[in-house]
């Protein structure tokens, strides 16, 4: 396993969309392989391949991190060739990323979707996620066709900002 860079927004690559993989193959599992251990290197949820230069419709999320079942936290998901196949609901989520370091942005996301998708074991597989969930994988899922978080936001600001925003809600909070 190696660390790949993280493509950064204003390279052309990830406004592109991904090429479909047609087989797994030794060198789309070393690209999982390298994706989960760059995503974990750099403190993220989730990653595309996109991010790490490749344009292959591939991506990993680790939704659960805020799980107490150690089991569950750790649990990576590798999605290929994934489709979206419902959604219901809408939640305005707080969003960063890998490729768009230090800022934050708000974003209207499904509350609820399914999604179906390629194992690394070349079975297809379906899954049903809610609220923080849903929303990494719908980033994750924009990814691989040349969407980022910033060009669907309805607000963005810097992690500094985003930071003081959540400090004045935790006080009025406290105040109720």
């Amino acid at each position: 396993m190696a660390l790949r860079n993280i493509t950064v927004r204003g390279d052309e690559i990830l406004a592109k969309k991904c090429k479909p993989v047609k087989a797994i193959t030794p060198r789309i599992r070393v690209l999982v392989e390298d994706m989960t251990e760059t995503m974990l290197a750099a403190d993220g949820v989730g990653i595309a391949a996109p991010q790490v230069g490749v344009m292959k419709r591939v991506f990993i999320a680790m939704p659960h991190v805020e799980s107490e079942d150690e089991e569950i936290r750790n649990k990576v998901y590798c999605m290929i060739n994934p489709e979206i196949t419902y959604t219901e609901g809408t939640q305005e989520s707080s969003e960063g990323c890998l490729s768009v370091p230090g800022y934050m942005g708000l974003v209207d996301r499904p509350q609820k979707i399914r999604i179906k998708a390629t194992d690394l074991d070349g079975n297809e597989q379906e899954y049903e996620f809610e609220g923080f969930e849903a929303t990494v994988f719908c980033h994750e899922y924009d990814h691989l066709d040349g969407i980022l978080y910033p060009d669907i936001a309805k607000e963005m600001m810097t992690a500094e900002e985003y930071a003081e925003r959540l400090e004045e809600v935790k006080e009025e909070h406290a105040e109720s």
